[in-house]
């Protein structure tokens, strides 16, 4: 639970600023970061209603990695892209752990 909320302070502010942007940048040609927007803003938002409570996101994070073939990064993104799937994962990875 430490690990959790440790991981989640250090990785939802930026993802909080980077999630729309690469929304915006690469939603065109890469559709399913829509679906990964989507999730994240329900992540986002069980986890501020939470508090110091684990939220429930089992279902959130199982359809992610479904959506991102595991955070797998495609060739023609940028870094912040990037960024997101790695963020996303570590999250994900301190959840489950």
């Amino acid at each position: 639970m430490k690990k959790f909320n440790e991981t989640v302070e250090q990785n939802l502010g930026r993802l909080e600023q980077y999630v729309p942007i690469v929304a915006k940048v690469h939603g065109g040609s890469h559709p399913e970061f829509h679906d990964v927007r989507k999730l994240f803003d329900e992540i986002n938002e069980k986890v501020r209603k939470a508090e110091l409570e684990k939220p429930n996101l089992d279902n959130e994070f199982k359809q992610l990695r479904q959506i991102t073939d595991n955070y797998t990064v495609p060739g023609d993104v940028c870094e912040s892209y990037e960024a997101v799937y790695n963020m996303l994962e570590e999250i994900d990875k301190a959840y489950q752990g």
